[in-house]
């Protein structure tokens, strides 16, 4: 008699079919964008007669999503890569030097069109998202094909250790790139805003989830695990509808068809010569296919969430910069099946 098959728990189902949760959010924020654009918002939360505290739900759940991924890091894994740091350092390089490279490329081309600040608001959002530390996303398409798990995790994690650095560093670099209030607010963000948020929005919650998965006990910490993945899944779904709600909602109600294709084509490219990037440096050196997959995805991958989050920050009166931002976060989903797929190699299926 054939095994009776197990039926799968909700969170499984979730995970399995999180391509269509994704898509259904970004539903939710064209349907019905009041709510999510109410939470982008700062609210004081506090009892009377104590101080009040500024409570900002973007902030939160980025925090959440980023202490649960520190909290999954397997940091007895990450031993072996001192033995063999070829890979990790090929792509914590690429991952830092790649925006240099490609988005300079990327402005010239804008500034020959026909929009009256150059393409300003598309380079600030694309300078905006290569800036941030790999995606721990990237973790998650490592498991699912081909791609060196341990490298994958040691680039997430050392990219994010030194983002209080690289990311004003990358900002500051690139913003001569734009042109008026575009260049005026990065520039400021670089100087301040861009410290601030890569240590307390990034660095903090990530190290504290790896600090209490070294100082739990098993049970506990198994415990923990059993309740914050499943509530980061959900906070990462609803970042996804406040971020879209910010953008998706105005934008269909004054549609703007050149602004969407803009967008699109500017996202596209940033992310496939990113990708490309990667795959061709993993040839190069001769990479085996799993770690080639682990640098092509440190190189294309950056963490869109906490770039939505800083765009709100810092651009709060442009929610249509969150455009390429979106299309970028898609995309760059796209790609990297196509790279764990191809083994690293991109150029494989083009």
């Amino acid at each position: 008699m054939a095994p009776t098959p197990t039926a799968k728990s909700p969170l499984t189902q979730l995970r399995d079919h999180l391509g269509w949760a994704v898509g259904a959010s970004y539903l939710a924020a064209a349907a019905l964008p009041a709510p999510g654009r109410w939470l982008r918002h700062p609210h004081l939360i506090g009892a009377a007669g104590l101080p009040h505290i500024a409570f900002e739900a973007p902030r939160f759940l980025l925090s959440l999503l980023l202490f649960t991924a520190g909290l999954q890091v397997p940091v007895h894994a990450l031993r072996e890569l001192l033995r063999r740091p070829t890979a990790l350092l090929t792509g914590l390089v690429l991952h830092l030097v790649a925006p240099l490279l490609i988005i300079p490329g990327v402005a010239f081309a804008l500034s020959r069109s026909p929009d009256s600040d150059g393409g300003s608001g598309m380079i600030a959002a694309m300078i905006l998202i290569v800036a941030m530390p790999v995606a721990a996303g990237a973790t998650v398409w490592t498991s699912k094909g081909d791609g060196d798990q341990s490298t994958t995790v040691g680039l997430v994690l050392a990219s994010t250790i030194v983002s209080p650095l690289t990311i004003p560093v990358t900002m500051t670099a690139l913003c001569p790139l734009l042109s008026g209030d575009y260049a005026n607010t990065l520039a400021g963000a670089a100087r301040t805003t861009g410290h601030a948020f890569a240590l307390t929005g990034v660095l903090l919650p990530c190290g504290a989830g790896i600090l209490c998965r070294l100082a739990l006990p098993d049970r506990a910490l198994t415990r923990l695990l059993a309740a914050a993945v499943p509530t980061a899944m959900i906070g990462s779904l609803l970042l996804t509808y406040v971020n879209a709600s910010g953008v998706l909602g105005p934008f269909l109600t004054h549609p703007e068809p050149v602004l969407l294709v803009a967008a699109l084509v500017v996202a596209a490219t940033v992310c496939g010569l990113s990708f490309a990037l990667g795959g061709i440096t993993a040839r190069a050196l001769r990479l085996d296919a799993p770690e080639g997959a682990s640098v092509t995805l440190a190189c294309g991958m950056n963490n869109s969430s906490a770039s939505a989050v800083l765009i709100a920050t810092t651009l709060p009166d442009r929610p249509h910069v969150l455009l390429p931002v979106l299309a970028y976060s898609l995309l760059q989903k796209v790609a990297a099946g196509r790279v764990v797929r191809a083994g690293g190699r991109p150029g494989a299926r083009a």
